[in-house]
């Protein structure tokens, strides 16, 4: 059995965020506790799971290996023994994960930590005012989170930073790659670095220099490329900063600075071309095209994880 057969995490949510941060846990060897609205909706999220965390599994599991999903209804759920850690995946709606928090403040045992997956709200403001916030985090995933090594745990105001570092470590024991962010800042830390990026190239499209085609090109293929082996602090200790601080002297000046989100992008989102879903964005899309885009999408983020997972 995996060494991990005795961690048992407990997941509120049935989505798609919530399967797949139950089917990394699954992949590990560990217990996985489901809770949905009802447990009709539990249910319905068991398949999808130990798909995922089957597709983890790349060979035949180890004789004795068994995927351990129990699933059940939040409301009535008594049963927390041995639980080492909660996640919260629930919509994105303050009142609702307030509501959520303060019912597992109440019945899930004093000091097992508990997180929220939103990307949006702070976690400080998510435990206000609750008993046991000091045991709460934002415990933030990126899509698709069975894949994705990243986790950022995020202290909020009253965070206890020795436990927040403990979790960090389960993460690690489990071979994801989290960060501790120190500050319940907006963003978190990837994503504050993400939208950088994404302002200066959403005010490039908008200004009419470069395409949106070539912005991916751009990216791909020059600092992303390297992105795959090196995080951008390490690569200009190999090139130098010296030449790092003379080019952000002729650069950032110029670079865009703008707090509204470029027209490009907010004419498209008033239009209602979200992208895929809508089947149109900056791209048109099929079915058939998006099947494909999603397909090739897995697969080479699949190819990136084992390069990155040759860090140890």
């Amino acid at each position: 059995m995996s060494e991990h057969s005795s961690l048992r995490a407990a997941i509120v949510g049935t989505g798609i965020m919530a399967q797949g941060i139950a089917a990394g846990f699954l992949a590990q060897g560990a217990r996985v506790l489901m809770l949905g609205r009802t447990v009709a909706r539990s249910e319905a999220g068991r398949e999808p799971t130990l798909q995922l965390a089957r597709a983890l599994l790349l060979q035949q599991p180890p004789a004795g290996w068994s995927l351990r999903l129990q699933c059940g209804a939040l409301d009535s759920w008594n049963d927390w023994d041995g639980v080492s850690l909660v996640i919260e995946t629930v919509a994105e709606n303050m009142a609702l994960k307030q509501a959520v928090f303060a019912d597992l403040d109440a019945r899930v045992p004093a000091g097992v930590p508990i997180g929220s997956n939103s990307s949006g709200f702070p976690i400080s403001q998510i435990a206000a005012g609750l008993a046991g916030a000091s045991r709460m985090f934002n415990i933030h995933y990126f899509m698709p989170a069975h894949v994705v090594p990243l986790v950022e745990v995020v202290l909020g105001e009253a965070s206890d930073p020795a436990l927040g570092q403990r979790v960090c470590e389960l993460y690690i024991a489990l071979g994801k790659k989290p960060v501790l962010v120190r500050r319940d800042i907006p963003g978190f830390l990837a994503n504050r670095i993400q939208h950088a990026l994404m302002r200066e190239a959403m005010s490039l499209i908008d200004a009419g220099v470069a395409t949106p085609e070539d912005v991916d090109l751009a990216v791909r293929y020059s600092f992303g490329f390297r992105y795959a082996a090196v995080g951008p602090i390490l690569q200009k200790e190999i090139s130098g900063w010296d030449s790092v601080c003379s080019a952000a002297r002729a650069i950032y000046p110029s670079l865009s600075n703008v707090t509204e989100v470029p027209a490009c992008l907010s004419d498209r989102v008033a239009r209602g071309d979200t992208g895929m879903k809508s089947g149109q964005g900056f791209m048109a899309w099929t079915p058939v095209t998006i099947a494909t885009a999603k397909a090739s999408y897995e697969r080479k983020l699949q190819a990136a994880f084992d390069i990155l997972m040759g860090d140890g």
